[in-house]
């Protein structure tokens, strides 16, 4: 499926608008407080595998992800795995490792796009899988994209409650939505149901909350927003705000340059770190052409 180039190294002078991964894929809303036992509340995100005892788990349908070009453990050795160990790479350093105390909420990382199409989704969930493969890694896939939840759709995870009911109050606790998977280092917040105020709620004083929690108070977990298109709703940049890392996907020979520079122009007050993933890109470039851009 993707040959995906291999990821930038550098990871230095972040707070820039444009540091380019190049990468390639050849298919084809009312304010609440958080409650004040918050330590709780995420229990599900933070503890050891023994919390999970009596939950279910989801089970993964391999085949179908593999058809898709997604990352499957028996191909942890594969060309597109071995591309995002490198796309990871300056992502986890900025999140959890040297430069993490120059970054705010730098273990939250918003993935998005300009329009629909450009694969932000496949970015999020190959991501997700990547991290939650190393060993001292625990990673939350949050599906923030709550119009159009693909996260759901790809896992074929099954109508549940999710991050709507939680910001909605119909769920207290947000250990109650995440869901255990058959991954020890990977859990997964899905969207919930459809709500006509779902911009205030993701814009609410409890999902702010909600990201500084899981941001100071568990550091050393990365969490991962897969949120809609910026051209296409507000949310994407709402959510841009609270986090500490965006990566934009930009496909390759279709995503016009006015529509990027849009997108940057909307993300130049959010994130400390912006990196720009190149998507759907046809051509094997060699080593020697990469480098940063700077929109």
């Amino acid at each position: 499926m993707s040959t995906i180039e291999e990821a930038l190294r550098k990871a230095e002078q972040q707070k820039q608008i444009g540091q380019k991964i190049i990468a390639s894929d050849d298919s084809a809303s009312e304010p609440h407080d958080i409650q004040q036992d918050s330590h709780d509340s995420i229990e599900g995100f933070v503890a050891n595998d023994q919390e999970s005892f009596n939950r279910p788990v989801e089970k993964f349908d391999w085949n179908f992800l593999k058809s898709k070009g997604y990352i499957c453990p028996e191909s942890a050795h594969s060309k597109l795995a071995e591309e995002y160990r490198s796309i990871k790479r300056p992502l986890v350093v900025n999140a959890i490792g040297a430069r993490k105390k120059d970054i705010q909420r730098s273990n939250l990382i918003l993935i998005t796009s300009s329009v629909p199409g450009e694969g932000k989704t496949f970015t999020s969930i190959n991501l997700a899988l990547s991290i939650s493969a190393e060993f001292d890694k625990k990673v939350l896939l949050i599906d923030a994209d709550v119009s159009k939840p693909a996260v759901s759709k790809v896992l074929k995870i099954k109508q549940t409650p999710g991050l709507i009911e939680y910001l909605e109050g119909e769920v207290d606790n947000l250990s109650d939505i995440i869901l255990h998977t058959e991954i020890d280092g990977l859990r997964i917040i899905p969207a919930g149901k459809r709500h006509k105020y779902s911009t205030e709620l993701l814009a609410s004083n409890k999902m702010v909350s909600l990201a500084k929690e899981l941001s100071e108070r568990y550091a050393d977990r990365i969490v991962i927003f897969d949120t809609p298109p910026l051209l296409a709703t507000t949310q994407a940049e709402v959510l841009a705000s609270m986090v500490g890392q965006v990566v934009l996907v930009i496909a390759a020979d279709s995503t016009s340059q006015s529509l990027v520079m849009e997108s940057v122009k909307k993300l130049e007050n959010c994130a400390d770190v912006v990196l720009t993933l190149l998507n759907k890109t046809k051509r094997s470039l060699d080593t020697s052409y990469y480098g940063y851009g700077k929109y």
